[in-house]
């Protein structure tokens, strides 16, 4: 009696919990979290199984049963939960020159206000590579017995491979910004010198990124190759009862589940309008003039991938069964029976809110109003250009199966360009160099 038993286990699980708070600070936020749970399982196959019940005597009882089992279980579990609350207020203007009495002029120049805001959350990966393949030969020969002999071989072989991929991810970035180089007043001055507000620009440049949620899983022949099963009862002598039952089962569950919730709440304000230049007398001109007001938001989502390649077509590669020049009266019986179960299941949940508000991006409400002025201009108003650009991108909800089907995620530089075709090896070296 031979019997071989395999069992193989593998169970990773991650979890992270990170929470930024960064409150009225000029710069760049970043908060970056990189989950990768990565089995890569070339696992130990049969190396070659040989049953022979060969040369027995006459009326002799021969039995071998051989059972082979592999169960392999992968369980890859992320969980992770990110909190990034942003408050940023970046302010040259609220300047007052105001009831100035001289021969000089009275002016209020601010110099430029600045604030870029980046946010990149990178999170939840799991990768399984399991090689479900038998590289090693099986053969099974009942050869050479003598008269009236019962030869029998049973051989059972059981595959069970179990991948479980679960991925979570609460994500929550809260990112207020404030950018202001306005609210300048120059009021009741009396001189002989002109009265001049001049603001710098008010730039504000947004940046959210997150990634979240990829599961990839290959389970086949990628790292070994095909095998046989012969079956052989030959030569054995007159009247002998020669029996080979070989029962083949294979069961294959791939499980595959994202769940991501991702809230995106921008709220912005470039200002370098509300200046006021009122009710002033003198010799010179009264002049207002802004700089530009500019807001930018880049809003990226990417979540909840599956990938699944499974062929397990390979455990035998070719199969064998011979019956041949045994004795008059021989009762000679192969049973055969291959049974397979493949179960992929592919599921994923998400839930985006992106809420961008840009408030102002503002050069206007200037006032000018009751001056009085001996010089050669008008009082006059100048703003500079007011601009706001917004763009929201949200990809999500990909399930693939079947070998050589990739998908590539692009890099984190919001130019969005989300190219169904992946090579997680690259994935890979990609993650490593953050």
């Amino acid at each position: 009696m031979h019997l071989l038993k395999q069992t193989e286990n593998f169970k990773r699980e991650g979890g992270i919990k990170l929470m930024t708070d960064y409150k009225k600070r000029l710069g760049t936020a970043i908060a970056t979290v990189a989950i990768l749970a990565n089995a890569y399982m070339p696992l130990a196959a049969y190396a070659g199984t040989t049953i022979n019940i060969n040369g027995n005597g006459s009326g002799s009882n021969n039995d071998a049963d051989v059972n082979l089992e592999r169960n392999t279980s992968v369980n890859q579990d992320n969980k992770a939960y990110v909190n990034n609350n942003v408050d940023v207020n970046a302010d040259t203007g609220d300047n007052d020159a105001n009831n100035n009495t001289g021969d000089g002029d009275v002016s209020i120049d601010t110099g430029n206000a600045e604030s870029n805001v980046s946010v990149n959350n990178t999170l939840n990966a799991n990768s399984a590579d399991v090689n479900c393949c038998n590289n090693g030969n099986t053969d099974v020969k009942i050869s050479g017995n003598g008269a009236n002999s019962d030869n029998t071989v049973n051989l059972d072989l059981n595959m069970d491979i179990n991948v479980d991929q679960d991925n979570k991810a609460h994500v929550n970035n809260w990112v207020d910004v404030n950018v202001d180089t306005g609210d300048n007043d120059t009021n009741g001055n009396t001189g002989d010198g002109g009265v001049s507000i001049t603001t710098g620009k008010a730039k504000s440049g947004v940046s959210l990124s997150t990634a979240a949620n990829f599961n990839h899983a290959v389970v086949g022949g990628s790292n070994g190759g095909g095998s046989t099963l012969s079956l052989w009862i030959l030569d054995n002598g007159s009247n002998t009862d020669n029996d080979i039952d070989a029962d083949l089962d294979s069961d294959l569950d791939i499980d595959q589940n994202n769940d991501a919730d991702v809230n995106n709440d921008v709220d912005v304000n470039a200002d370098t309008g509300d200046n006021d230049a009122n009710n002033n007398t003198g010799d010179g001109d009264v002049t207002i003039d802004t700089g530009d007001a500019e807001s930018n938001v880049n809003v990226d989502n990417m979540v909840n991938f599956n990938h699944a390649a499974a062929d397990c077509g390979c455990l035998f590669g070719d199969l064998t069964v011979k019956v041949n020049e045994n004795g008059s009266n021989s009762d000679n019986t192969v049973n055969v029976d291959l049974n397979s179960d493949l179960n992929v299941d592919q599921d994923n949940d998400a839930n985006v809110n992106n809420d961008v508000n840009v408030d102002d991006a503002e050069t206007g409400d200037n006032d000018a109003n009751g001056n009085t002025s001996g010089g050669d201009g008008d009082p006059s108003i100048d703003t500079g250009d007011a601009e706001s650009n917004v763009d929201v991108s949200t990809s999500g909800n990909v399930n693939s199966y079947g070998a050589g089907i990739d998908f590539d995620l692009p890099d984190f530089d919001f130019d969005f360009d989300f190219d169904f075709d992946f090579d997680f090896s690259d994935f890979l070296d990609w993650w490593a160099s953050l």
